[in-house]
């Protein structure tokens, strides 16, 4: 979509969403933001947070990069923008969940089966693609090259875990999760379907998310 349309689509927005929620946005002006969740998802387009969760504004605080990776803490690196909203949705927010969202047919995990060029134009890109190197190796011992569909979906399943390792290297979510004050779980989404699934730790595979709603009663 072009920015002609977005400027169109904003109008849009202000005559039927903006009107439909103008007392919950006064409401989060005056009382501000109290997000119970942190969502930390991939930028990919057809992944998005409030729409699959179907959520209002201000009930989610997200985060969204390439791959839905977390780089580990480390103290050395001068600045992170994913780790600084992690520590931010803790700290600030207070938020007792963090919800780390993986979905089929990633960009992100194809592409670490791809070489990407060692130049200025993606140095970032990829540095950044690091953070996913240990899901690829995991998914090619357990698959193996000969069916790069099933590889690549055990790629983005074995990175939601992956990245929920990163996850507790840091130490506010390692003290909040030991005092019983934050949960942390995996989701993965399938685009097709719109079907959610989640990590179980206990059984090392992910489930519908139905079951896990069954097991909480809520």
């Amino acid at each position: 979509m072009g920015v002609k349309s977005l400027a169109k689509s904003h109008k849009k927005f202000k005559e039927s969403y903006g009107k439909k929620y103008v007392d919950l946005f006064k409401e989060l002006v005056q009382n501000g933001q109290a997000p119970k969740s942190l969502f930390i998802g991939c930028s990919d387009s057809r992944v998005v947070p409030n729409l699959i969760t179907n959520t209002d504004p201000g009930e989610i605080f997200v985060t969204r990069n390439i791959g839905n990776f977390i780089p580990p803490y480390n103290p050395k690196i001068k600045s992170c923008a994913t780790a600084a909203v992690i520590e931010y949705a803790l700290m600030h927010l207070q938020v007792e969940n963090i919800i780390v969202c993986g979905h089929t047919y990633c960009g992100a995990c194809e592409a670490l089966f791809h070489e990407i060029p060692n130049n200025e134009d993606q140095s970032n890109l990829r540095k950044w693609m690091s953070y996913g190197e240990a899901a690829k190796e995991q998914a090619e011992a357990l698959i193996g090259p000969a069916n790069h569909k099933k590889l690549l979906r055990a790629t983005e399943k074995f990175n939601v875990i992956e990245q929920l390792t990163h996850l507790l290297t840091y130490p506010a979510v390692k003290h909040k999760v030991h005092s019983g004050e934050l949960h942390v779980m995996g989701w993965f989404y399938d685009i097709e379907t719109g079907n959610l699934d989640y990590f179980n730790p206990i059984e090392y595979r992910f489930l519908p998310l139905e079951h896990m709603q069954d097991a909480i009663g809520k």
